[in-house]
């Protein structure tokens, strides 16, 4: 067979190399090391798996679902909070459930107004923050914390209830006035978050998966919510850093 005859070898272009080496990468990393990855950031707070997932009004009616806890000390949450734009909740009082009314139906801001006491660990929430939406407390989001016997590094932590108020309508299980929440709960968990980490308060955050075994229910007030079932755990920077 003569020189002539022997067919050139074909080679693929550099180009192509490229794209099939940045594609190797992707998969491995999208479907192997990141979701290992993710098991072992899960794992590390398997510890956390056994804390109550489900808050409770005072007359004993389930509440709004836990979804994020926070690791630090007391003056880290409340400068952290601060920081990302939320604001301490007044304490729920005659005076300040008549002024909130009152805000309401002349579209008042109110940065600090009350919210409803629910119940974890038998005792109501330690703090609570809202930001605000709008010029009236009608819309704003909210999130309750309690303080748990648990602790990370030396540092406490905190467990908390975060949702969406939309409105101040009649409870449809008691009759009484109260906020009404939006079903997506994950959304108002990941809202805190990412005020959390534009204010470069965050240390970690990772996910405790399976949270929650049922991704949907009804509070006290009748409203639904639904969840993906994962608990968002943040440890935050200690205020000096």
């Amino acid at each position: 067979m003569s020189d002539s005859e022997i067919k050139p070898r074909r080679t693929l272009p550099r180009w192509m190399h490229y794209a099939l080496g940045f594609l190797a990468a992707y998969l491995l990393a999208a479907y192997v090391i990141l979701p290992q990855f993710d098991k072992r950031q899960s794992r590390r707070h398997h510890d956390l798996q056994d804390q109550p997932n489900l808050t409770h009004t005072g007359t004993g009616l389930p509440g709004d679902p836990v979804n994020i806890a926070l690791v630090g000390s007391a003056e880290d949450l409340v400068r952290s909070m601060a920081a990302a734009g939320w604001h301490p909740a007044d304490p729920l009082t005659f005076r300040s459930s008549v002024r909130i009314a009152v805000d309401t139906v002349f579209k008042t801001p109110d940065d600090a107004a009350p919210v409803s006491n629910l119940y974890l660990f038998g005792r109501k929430e330690d703090l609570a923050f809202e930001k605000p939406v709008g010029d009236s407390p009608r819309e704003r989001h909210h999130v309750r914390f309690w303080r748990t016997e648990k602790t990370e590094a030396g540092r406490p932590v905190w467990i908390g209830s975060a949702a969406f108020d939309i409105g101040v309508e009649l409870s449809r299980t008691t009759g009484q006035v109260t906020h009404h929440i939006s079903p997506d709960v994950d959304a108002e968990r990941d809202l805190l978050l990412a005020d959390l980490t534009k204010a470069g308060r965050v240390q970690v955050a990772n996910w405790v998966g399976g949270f929650h075994k049922d991704l949907q229910g009804k509070n006290g007030g009748g409203d639904p919510w639904r969840t993906d079932g994962r608990l968002l755990v943040v440890t935050l920077l200690p205020p000096a850093s």
